[in-house]
């Protein structure tokens, strides 16, 4: 299994990060994409992915909550970063309507640059998106031919939405928020329709704990360790062996990364 978005530079992680790698390596996770949010943590996120060389790689960006801390467009500090071998993926970028922590126009801005930038270094974009639908594909189709491929991670949308990323060409990330069936009801009946080849699942860690797990684990903290109660609950959804499913979505991952 890849876990093609975890949070490692996240402070919950600070005082046994070590060991979290260690549980997901005994879960079967056989890499990880770390994501990186901002200029501080597209950093730490890459120091941390070489450290680990073949098992972790990093993304580098600017999330729309942190689009009002970009001061140049042209982004030389991630463009820099995009240099280094583990960097291999542009993010995590894309538009925030439900909290609005960074102005609208801001968001907007920084996440073109983000796709002007990847389609530039050929690199594929890892991509958010909450309550921002329309304008995110209006902004996002017209580079879509210019890029590698394009992934949403943590899908959450409807079946209207689910259809227009994937008629757009997206893949699509599925987390543990399928293991809800109060939030994540919609979504538990649409993943059956992600086509096998366009289907990729993180943990999201420290974010989204599956309601599921059973024991409960003492701590809300999500690990990248959970990722096979998650591809488990994905199989059961869509009716397909887990064994093939894991197979189907870590080939994806590496080419989808290039790993």
């Amino acid at each position: 299994m890849i876990d093609i978005g975890v949070n490692l530079t996240n402070s919950r992680f600070d005082k046994d990060r070590e060991d979290v790698v260690a549980r997901a390596k005994e879960a079967g996770v056989s890499a990880m994409v770390l994501t990186g949010t901002d200029l501080e943590s597209s950093k730490d996120a890459a120091e941390m992915a070489a450290r680990l060389p073949g098992y972790a790689f990093s993304t580098a960006g600017v999330h729309p909550h942190d689009a009002k801390s970009v001061e140049d467009l042209t982004l030389p500090a991630i463009r820099a970063l995009a240099s280094r071998p583990e960097v291999v993926a542009i993010g995590e970028c894309g538009l925030d309507f439900n909290r609005d922590f960074s102005p609208r126009p801001q968001q907007e801005a920084v996440f073109e640059a983000q796709l002007m930038l990847a389609a530039e270094l050929e690199m594929p974009v890892f991509l958010h998106c909450r309550d921002a639908h329309e304008r995110f594909l209006a902004i996002l189709k017209p580079y879509m031919d210019r890029l590698p491929a394009a992934v949403l991670h943590c899908f959450t949308g409807s079946e209207v939405e689910l259809n227009e990323c994937l008629a757009a060409g997206l893949y699509i990330g599925i987390t543990g928020w399928v293991c809800d069936d109060r939030r994540g009801e919609e979504l538990r009946d649409i993943v059956p329709l992600i086509p096998d080849d366009r289907l990729m699942v993180e943990t999201d860690a420290p974010y989204l704990l599956p309601r599921t797990l059973r024991p409960k684990p003492k701590s809300s903290r999500n690990e990248p360790c959970y990722l096979p109660h998650i591809v488990g609950e994905i199989a059961m959804l869509r009716g397909q062996d887990t064994e093939q499913l894991i197979t189907q979505t870590t080939l994806n991952s590496r080419r989808f990364f290039g790993l």
